[in-house]
């Protein structure tokens, strides 16, 4: 594991203890606000940013951070992440659940050197469960080695996040994808959609907006572990990109597939 794993695993830890539980089903209206129409921030999302990046900084003096809320403050942030070592962070993924009182949740962070994720924790608050990857060093579930199965079933689970793709793109993707996969409903939650994959709980998974708090630590996770998540031209994802479109697969094989039959969202 990262040398970094158990401090920024006590981080976690600490963020999620005093701070995303205490809120969780006691947020006021007041305490729950709107960055855009249907994207939610909480006074949790922010508590938990200060004192995660306060935390990161005492780790690494000279890394830099970029927090999910800080980039909605000012999006210029997203400028550090392509040089250097930076600290990615998302206070809390899966808002709208945590918002409504409902799991699934988490806490991500990734660790980015020279646009190159080479560390990532997604953690979940209700159960503990941390997972983690090493760039080259393999993925890990609660401290131990994991690897996706070697199985799968003829017809794989597809978990489609078609929230931010045009009309046009959402019917075509699920028409595309209905003859080979059973469709299940996403958990609105990349820190928990990426253990899926790797679990063999879902076998595919398809996202439109990248951004590198939502997926910097995920797709580590799932490349380390033995799966492939990548652009659907098959390049790397790396974090200062700010392209759109992103490919999840419990194995290359499945994901060769997916990108045959379901790429053509791309070419509307």
């Amino acid at each position: 594991m990262h040398r970094l794993y158990q401090p920024v695993l006590e981080i976690l830890e600490a963020s999620s203890r005093d701070i995303v539980l205490p809120y969780y089903q006691n947020l006021q209206s007041h305490e729950v606000d709107e960055k855009t129409p249907g994207d939610l921030v909480t006074v949790a999302d922010k508590l938990s940013e200060e004192f995660i990046s306060e935390a990161l900084t005492a780790l690494t003096p000279d890394a830099k951070l970029v927090g999910e809320e800080a980039f909605a403050a000012d999006p210029a942030v997203m400028d550090q992440i392509a040089e250097g070592q930076v600290w990615i962070v998302d206070p809390i993924d899966g808002t709208g659940n945590y918002a409504a009182g409902k799991p699934p949740f988490g806490i991500l962070i990734a660790l980015a050197e020279h646009n190159r994720t080479v560390a990532g924790w997604l953690y979940d608050p209700l159960t503990g469960r941390i997972c983690h990857a090493v760039k080259n060093g393999g993925a890990f579930m609660n401290g131990a080695p994991i690897a996706v199965p070697e199985d799968h079933p003829d017809r794989p689970v597809a978990a489609l996040a078609t929230g931010f793709m045009t009309v046009e793109q959402q019917e075509r993707l699920l028409d595309d994808a209905e003859p080979f996969y059973q469709i299940v409903d996403i958990p609105r939650c990349a820190a928990e959609q990426y253990p899926r994959l790797v679990l063999g709980t879902n076998h595919i998974s398809v996202f439109h907006r990248t951004l590198p708090w939502d997926h910097a630590a995920g797709i580590l996770f799932l490349n380390e572990a033995g799966g492939k998540c990548a652009r659907w031209d098959g390049s790397s994802y790396r974090p200062a990109d700010r392209k759109k479109g992103l490919l999840g697969a419990s194995s290359p094989k499945l994901w060769d597939e997916a990108a045959e039959r379901l790429g053509d969202i791309f070419r509307i």
